[in-house]
């Protein structure tokens, strides 16, 4: 009954552990071959009940032993290298073949010739022996990992080291001693949490046990429950078994006890909540600390910076962090294109990841998903409609390609690299990102709406203001109006008034060129779209507007498509960019203007080239298409670059500057020409 109690233990545990194995997700030689290794311990502590099968006979003792032993030195010689794809692999090595010749001989050799019993033992002991040759050598060159491999050490080895003692004994005695049988077992079961152990701490093994915690939370009161009435049972049973005659009375008074106690578990709440406290803090490992994760997300987000592209920075600094990676770029889809916002630590993207990208970006405004690119690379079938040209994959530098979403509408790309070793997007790091994205999404979409907001109310302020000048504006040209009026009853003395009606003809003049400004700086209404060509747009700019100043423009038109667009407002972003390049430039400098289509002919694509002063990489950021903010000083209001990218970009194009101080500036222009 002792014997049959521990090999029940046994079959117990090791059956727990093997249906905590098949939830794992990851595959693996060494995991299969642990799922094997533990299935077959269950089975062998099976046949040692003697409830169910009757006494075990020597030789099925031998074969047991021999075949858990053997599944047992497979498992520890596929874990000597981590780089074995298959059986085959770890049974033709020259080492294996020596090791399991031993454990194969004493299964086979039985069946082909009469063995003496007392080799059969010493054959048992040799082993027990190689095994703890093997764990050595396993934890001698485990090196930096010896504390992750020392619980499967110490579990291995104690029961190892038992069998060699049970065997070694039978071997001089010539016989087996039944107590050592008897407690097998019980040692099986005892030294099993240190299999546990060794199973959570070597990662590389592919094998990750998973227990739901809500699973183990709502479980937790029933498994607390029945180990007390155990307990309780034990000591009923003893007290019965050493009482006499107060035996029976004490089992009525421990059983009254046990019920009060069970009862007030059960009923205290708080209790209850100390308990699942407990065993969330101490039963579970997150790949992740969740709670000190947030609060550096929550610290890196928490800038009172308003600039918008210190915002962006912030922002890839948060994906970065989160997932400890070295490098990455947030791209912003404008129009058709992907804007590079913020980069740190990334160099800059080849035409062929551009390319890349433009095309994860068609996907991902269909799916949701996060791209793990080592993942696409070797298991494209997963990204099920993505269709690439897998040579750019072999040629990008990034390893994670993060959508982000605003409106269920896709917003931009977060691309992210580590310069270690790649790290695999499993659903706890998935599902870790999926939040870290809401966080920061919904901090940058905080600050553009506030930036937004921020300029329409300098619009709605500036559009106050006008009203407040038109008026005075109008009531000047009435009183000059009025003077002009009085003035024709004077024609006595010609020259006074002909030198007063040329300087009130010209103040008038003046006004009303300063009434247009003003109004051309409200909120134009939207005027009709016709189909226009670009380059004679251009050309009425140049030689109406601009050709006035120094240096005189020149356009050369290399090849175009008709464009439907706004033409007055048009000519005036052509009028803004174009002044605004011969006022940078010298005189004797140049202002060359280009109209061409793109190399897909998707786009048609303006470029204004000068030779001026040229623009800082800081100004360009944070200053150049910034509203109402200006170098001009009173001269000008600021809205002209800001003009011409609202524009564009409404009209699903894109504005690129390229600029460098003292050498000149590169306006790109691209309309969508389909």
């Amino acid at each position: 009954m002792i014997a049959d109690f521990g090999f029940g233990l046994g079959v117990v545990s090791y059956s727990l552990l093997l249906l905590l194995l098949f939830t794992v997700r990851k595959a693996g030689l060494v995991k299969y071959l642990l799922i094997l290794a533990t299935a077959g311990t269950a089975a062998w502590s099976l046949f040692h009940i003697n409830l169910l099968f009757g006494p075990i006979e020597l030789e099925n003792l031998f074969l047991f032993d021999s075949i858990k032993q053997s599944i047992w030195l497979i498992f520890l010689l596929a874990c000597i290298k981590h780089d074995f794809r298959s059986l085959k692999d770890v049974l033709v090595r020259p080492f294996s073949i020596v090791m399991l010749s031993v454990p194969v001989a004493s299964i086979l050799l039985p069946y082909l010739v009469p063995i003496d019993v007392s080799w059969r033992f010493l054959a048992q002991t040799i082993i027990a022996l190689q095994v703890l040759v093997i764990l050595e050598l396993l934890y001698r060159q485990a090196g930096e990992n010896k504390w992750a491999y020392k619980p499967l050490v110490l579990y291995l080895g104690a029961t190892n080291l038992f069998e060699f003692v049970t065997y070694a004994n039978a071997t001089m005695v010539g016989g087996l001693e039944v107590n050592y049988i008897a407690a097998r077992g019980y040692v099986y079961t005892a030294l099993l949490p240190f299999l546990v152990l060794a199973i959570r701490r070597i990662k590389h093994w592919g094998v990750d046990i998973f227990i739901s915690r809500e699973i183990v939370l709502h479980s937790s009161l029933l498994m607390v429950a029945g180990i007390y009435l155990f307990i309780m049972a034990m000591l009923g049973y003893f007290v019965k078994f050493v009482g006499g005659e107060w035996g029976v009375t004490i089992q009525i008074l421990l059983i009254v006890l046990s019920t009060a106690l069970l009862m007030t578990l059960f009923l205290s709440n708080s209790l209850r909540i100390k308990i699942r406290v407990f065993i969330t803090k101490h039963f579970f490992v997150n790949q992740f600390d969740y709670r000190i994760e947030w609060l550096k997300l929550t610290d890196a987000l928490a800038s009172n910076e308003s600039s918008i592209p210190k915002v962006y920075e912030n922002a890839i600094k948060g994906w970065i962090q989160a997932i400890e990676y070295h490098s990455g770029i947030l791209l912003k889809k404008e129009g058709h294109s992907l804007n590079i916002k913020a980069q740190i630590n990334h160099p800059d993207l080849t035409p062929r990841e551009c390319q890349l990208l433009d095309e994860l970006a068609i996907y991902c405004q269909q799916k949701d998903w996060v791209i793990d690119i080592e993942e696409l690379r070797y298991q494209p079938f997963i990204y099920e409609g993505l269709k690439l040209n897998h040579a750019l994959l072999n040629e990008c530098s990034f390893q994670i390609v993060l959508p982000i979403y605003k409106a269920e509408a896709l917003w931009g790309l977060a691309v992210m690299n580590s310069d270690q070793s790649v790290r695999k997007l499993n659903w706890e790091l998935r599902d870790y990102l999926t939040a870290v994205t809401a966080q920061i999404s919904s901090y940058v979409f905080h600050h553009e709406a506030s930036k937004e907001v921020a300029e329409n109310a300098q619009f709605a302020a500036f559009n106050r203001m006008s009203a407040f000048v038109l008026h005075d504006l109008k009531n000047v040209l009435a009183q000059i109006d009025l003077i002009l009026a009085n003035a024709e009853q004077h024609k006595d003395n010609p020259e006074f008034i002909d030198d007063t009606f040329e300087t009130l003809w010209h103040t008038k003049a003046r006004m009303d060129k300063m009434l247009r400004q003003l109004t051309d700086k409200k909120e134009a209404q939207r005027s009709s779209e016709r189909l226009c060509d670009v380059s004679t747009s251009i050309s009425t700019v140049i030689d109406k507007k601009c050709a006035g100043n120094l240096p005189t423009p020149k356009l050369n038109v290399i090849d175009e498509k008709q464009l439907v667009i706004d033409e007055e407002k048009f000519c005036n972003v052509m009028y803004h960019l174009i002044s605004n390049a011969q006022q940078a430039t010298s005189n004797d400098g140049k202002v060359n203007i280009s109209v061409d289509m793109s190399v897909d002919q998707r786009f048609l694509v303006v470029t204004i080239e000068d030779s001026g002063e040229g623009m800082s990489q800081e100004f360009i950021e944070n200053r150049l298409f910034k509203p109402f903010d200006t170098t001009k000083g009173n001269a000008g209001m600021g809205i002209g670059a800001y003009d011409a990218k609202n524009f564009v970009e409404k009209l699903g194009g894109s504005i690129k500057v390229q600029s460098e101080e003292q050498k000149g500036t590169v306006f790109t222009l691209k309309f969508p020409a389909e």
